[in-house]
């Protein structure tokens, strides 16, 4: 979770939360070629003060899962140092990030569910028309963009409304999701959650999938080839809670996204 922006990140720069939020999904590649420097994650508050990242998302179906993955792999094979799209780095289409109080949790899920009692997921369809990359140095981010439509975007509208009386305007590093392997979360990530209403939202809306890391030159020549349009729609919705650099890392809840 915007896509078209390329900034160089290192250990020394400080990052704006305007750069963060145009660059999406980067800071998941930046993650993994672990290129900044993170804030250790403190165990979380059990009281009133205690924060979550979260991530309200549509769960791909069976096509764009068969795109996604497809794409995935053949990444992988010419950069195996890439990610995969597994349990902690869900594919996904975002809709909406936020800090919520963790004690209001099952509010949230009950404010998202009564936004989506009157939607179907074949209200929801999207025609992926691209692929594109962020480049990272010598690599690039690669995803699948999907078009926005209307449907998406007063969606993600009721959504943000919805959920607003149980956000809070930042956390720390102790809302998000982590495991022994990424035990940290940079803080560019921080503002990029607290940022993402408005900067993610709306007219600046963008869909999209991401795919994986490969080099440029050959994300290039991928970009090159006939893009074969394909449509698809949501297989359901989900609450996740954010992992390091804006995963979707572990899954707090099912919606109830009518089939």
């Amino acid at each position: 979770m915007f896509l078209k922006r390329t900034m160089e990140m290192n250990t020394k720069m400080k990052v704006t939360v305007r750069q963060c939020v145009a660059i999406g999904t980067l800071v998941c590649a930046l993650a993994m070629l672990g290129r900044n420097v993170y804030a250790q994650a403190p165990t979380p508050a059990s009281d009133r003060s205690s924060v979550t990242a979260i991530d309200i998302l549509l769960d791909p179906d069976a096509t764009m899962m068969r795109h996604s993955d497809a794409v995935n792999a053949r990444l992988r094979s010419v950069y195996p140092k890439g990610f995969a799209l597994d349990a902690t780095h869900r594919p996904h289409t975002t809709l909406l990030q936020r800090f919520v109080r963790t004690a209001d949790l099952d509010q949230v899920y009950a404010a998202a569910n009564k936004v989506l009692a009157g939607v179907k997921a074949s209200d929801l369809q999207m025609k992926a028309f691209k692929y594109y990359y962020i480049p990272v140095g010598d690599l690039g981010l690669s995803g699948i963009v999907a078009k926005p439509t209307p449907e998406l975007a007063k969606l993600q509208q009721e959504l943000v409304d919805a959920v607003a009386p149980f956000t809070v305007p930042t956390g720390t590093a102790g809302a998000f999701y982590t495991t022994p392997k990424e035990p940290g979360i940079q803080p560019a990530v921080i503002a990029y959650v607290a940022a993402f209403v408005p900067e993610a939202t709306g007219a600046k809306f963008n869909p999209h999938v991401t795919t994986g890391l490969a080099p440029k030159k050959y994300l290039d020549k991928m970009l090159a080839e006939p893009f074969k349009s394909f449509t698809f729609a949501p297989a359901g919705a989900s609450v996740y809670q954010l992992g390091d650099f804006g995963t979707a890392a572990k899954k707090l809840q099912d919606l109830d996204l009518k089939r």
